[in-house]
């Protein structure tokens, strides 16, 4: 934001870690999309002008989902965008979202996607049709020994924007992460 970034994207559940074993122990840590998290990110947002994205676990009509607050420059909730397709790690707490976002943002759409979203073909679908400019993507990409690069390539094949990736890196209990964070 500093920097005059125009948007900031955060990893998957930036706010706590990913790799829960139950609800039990991550609903202490969830939250409604306008609480405490929204509350300080709100202000990094007006403060910078950015759009910000930042992953977290939601709490929403008594359930648990991966989600992305979506929050716009002048630090109003755009959205609380809920993952769709989830991962194995998901299934332990999370409920599937159900709907898809293109928020308009004046330069065209900006379009919230979490992880495994985007081996959803209904995603790339979704893509092609609203073509929104930015696809602001939260991930906890696992380590494979793959190049990400290439096969985030492949998938946005034949969507025209701006794929804005942050990845989380490192370990997080057994699990590590590929990071591979980038822009394309």
């Amino acid at each position: 934001g500093q920097q005059g970034a125009d948007i900031i994207v955060c990893p998957e559940m930036a706010t706590t870690g990913y790799i829960w074993e139950n609800a039990e122990q991550i609903a202490p840590h969830a939250e409604e999309a306008r609480g405490e998290t929204y509350g300080a990110l709100s202000e990094v947002s007006r403060k910078h002008g950015a759009w910000l994205v930042c992953g977290y676990p939601e709490l929403w009509e008594d359930r648990l989902y991966n989600a992305a607050m979506v929050i716009r420059p002048d630090g109003a909730l755009a959205c609380s965008y809920r993952k769709i397709l989830l991962y194995d790690a998901d299934y332990a707490w999370s409920a599937a979202g159900s709907d898809r976002q293109c928020i308009p943002t004046g330069e065209g759409g900006l379009c919230p996607a979490i992880c495994m979203d985007l081996n959803d073909d209904r995603l790339i679908r979704f893509l092609w049709e609203r073509q929104p400019r930015i696809v602001a993507f939260c991930t906890n990409w696992i380590e494979e020994n793959i190049d990400v690069l290439t096969y985030w390539r492949l998938r946005l094949m034949g969507w025209k924007g701006w794929f804005v990736a942050a990845n989380t890196w490192g370990m997080d209990g057994e699990t590590e992460f590929s990071g591979s964070s980038m822009i394309l």
